[in-house]
């Protein structure tokens, strides 16, 4: 059975008519080219994933696309044109990264947790990336990278 569906990804409509069991990240993947969001366990146990659905973080291998019907959908591609948003960057500058695998979702989690807290704790930056896992890094390199984020934002708001 297929579906139409008009959802808004990234800040642009788009009209498509999907198979009615399609995941939202096969969609995603497939059909609009986003990569970002990569395919783990397609049991929402890794996070690799995650987008914005929303503006709530979830899990795109178990949502079906045709249940973004007329919602707002934000994937890692969601930044600037070119070059690495300030999340990004710190994920670079403090190694919060190594196979990459788990870091797009890592970076959806972290831009939300930011937007609705600009100065997380060490325990809230953990609980908001607690659904992504990294096999890599240990957490600390990530850990790091929340905090050098916000404190530069906090930062560039006192220049």
């Amino acid at each position: 059975m297929k579906a139409p569906i008009r959802v808004e990804v990234n800040g642009k409509v788009e009209n498509e008519t999907v198979e009615a069991a399609t995941p939202l990240v096969d969609f995603l993947r497939h059909r609009l080219g986003l990569t970002g969001a990569h395919v783990g366990c397609r049991s929402a146990s890794c996070g690799a994933c995650t987008v914005l659905l929303e503006d709530r973080v979830v899990k795109s291998c178990c949502v079906l696309a045709a249940e973004a019907d007329g919602c707002s959908v934000r994937t890692v591609e969601n930044g600037p044109d070119n070059g690495l948003d300030d999340v990004q960057q710190a994920f670079v500058d403090c190694q919060g990264m190594q196979c990459g695998f788990c870091t797009p979702g890592m970076v959806v989690s972290v831009r939300a947790l930011l937007d609705r807290n600009p100065n997380p704790t060490r325990d809230q930056a953990r609980h908001a990336i607690a659904g992504n896992l990294c096999r890599c890094t240990g957490y600390t390199n990530i850990l790091n990278a929340i905090d050098t984020v916000a404190q530069r934002r906090r930062n560039s708001l006192m220049d």
